[in-house]
């Protein structure tokens, strides 16, 4: 089987991102961008993605973590559009329900090749600790738009707004290894009456 697996390097006046992944991994992390909380939540992606993904990013933290978190979430998503090729070979649909102590929170995904991101989850507070909480949002879309996912993420409820963000990271890293699977009864097939999943 062809190694799933891609290197991708981002340079900007306001940030400089180098990213490694391997879907057929383990959930082997090494996560350095200068924001903990988000080192913290894309270790939790990989952790329960089982992709093992090693980035470090250097940005404009004087500014604010803007950058940094869309950058990472930009160059995560070209990385993971070129370890899938063609997509031959995966499940491409997954949704789950992740429950999280009092939070539930849903993600739907389809490996489409059509970037598209649906984002329904208030939280209660702008910040946790120093992080914006907006700035999920902005990582998601980012990393939607580039991966060429149609990805759904709805907080059905709860009450702390770090158990929102983790689930939502938790959920999305779960639909991601079950689309990203491969179908042992159409291993060389893409999933598509079109023929092609590349948009």
């Amino acid at each position: 089987m062809a190694t799933r697996s891609a290197n991708v390097s981002r340079s900007t006046k306001e940030t400089r991102i180098a990213v490694s992944l391997d879907v057929d991994g383990t959930g082997k992390s090494q996560i350095v961008t200068g924001v903990g909380f988000f080192d913290h939540m894309l270790d939790q992606l990989s952790r329960h993605s089982l992709i093992d993904m090693t980035v470090q990013a250097e940005g404009d933290l004087h500014v604010d973590d803007h950058h940094t978190v869309e950058d990472t979430g930009i160059a995560l998503g070209q990385a993971l559009s070129k370890a899938l090729g063609e997509r031959r070979g995966i499940m491409r649909y997954a949704s789950i329900d992740l429950a999280m102590d009092e939070t539930l929170t849903r993600a739907a995904i389809d490996v489409s090749g059509r970037p598209y991101l649906v984002w329904n989850v208030p939280f209660s507070s702008p910040k946790i600790g120093t992080f914006d909480t907006e700035l999920v949002r902005e990582f998601f879309n980012a990393f939607a738009q580039n991966a060429g996912i149609t990805l759904h993420v709805t907080n059905h409820y709860g009450a702390n707004n770090h158990h929102i963000a983790e689930t939502c990271f938790k959920a999305v890293a779960r639909v991601l290894r079950a689309a990203l699977e491969r179908d042992p009864r159409q291993p060389e097939a893409v999933p598509s009456t079109k023929g092609s999943l590349k948009g």
